[in-house]
């Protein structure tokens, strides 16, 4: 296992679309280790690919508390099947947003179809913080952030406090 570099704004990658995995093999199994290494140690509650550079349909996320035993889990090829007409609001930061929390309201229950980390198929019914946190992650796998929530000049402001802030821009070779 190893730990990744967490893509920030303004990067390009985190906008892409990720692509179905076609069969969950030995590097996706590792790669889904990796995202859990990488989460925990930037003391996240969830992860995508996407957020490593790496554009594959694969999240993590784990939203025990830290008085509780870790709960880890993986969806591979998630698609949010319904969403709850009721809804409910959290603060939600973002691994690569750092130091910024916006209140989002989201559908409070979904119904999630994915593939787990033995490639089978499965169904979960999803709601309070773990239907926000998959939501939220299934977001970045289609390109979406939590500033994509905001109006432009919020967002601006946001991305250059950032941009100003990093230290160590982010480089594509290609």
């Amino acid at each position: 296992m190893s730990i990744r570099d967490i893509i920030t704004v303004p990067s390009d990658t985190l906008k892409k679309i990720s692509t179905p995995i076609e069969k969950v093999g030995v590097n996706e199994k590792k790669l889904a280790r990796d995202l859990l290494e990488t989460m925990y140690k930037s003391n996240g509650i969830g992860l995508a690919a996407v957020q490593v550079g790496i554009l594959k349909r694969i999240l993590v996320i784990d939203v025990s508390s830290k008085d509780e035993k870790k709960k880890p889990m993986c969806f591979i090829n998630p698609v949010i099947k319904s969403l709850s007409e009721d809804t409910s609001i959290y603060e939600e930061g973002c691994l690569s947003i750092p130091d910024t929390f916006i209140e989002i309201e989201r559908p409070k229950i979904c119904t999630v179809e994915y593939v787990d980390i033995n490639g089978k198929i499965k169904n979960l019914d999803c709601d309070g913080l773990l239907s926000t946190c998959l939501q939220h992650e299934i977001n970045h796998l289609d390109g979406k952030l939590i500033i994509d929530h905001l109006s432009k000049l919020k967002r601006d402001i946001i991305i250059k406090k950032i941009s100003k802030n990093k230290k160590n821009p982010d480089r594509i070779l290609v």
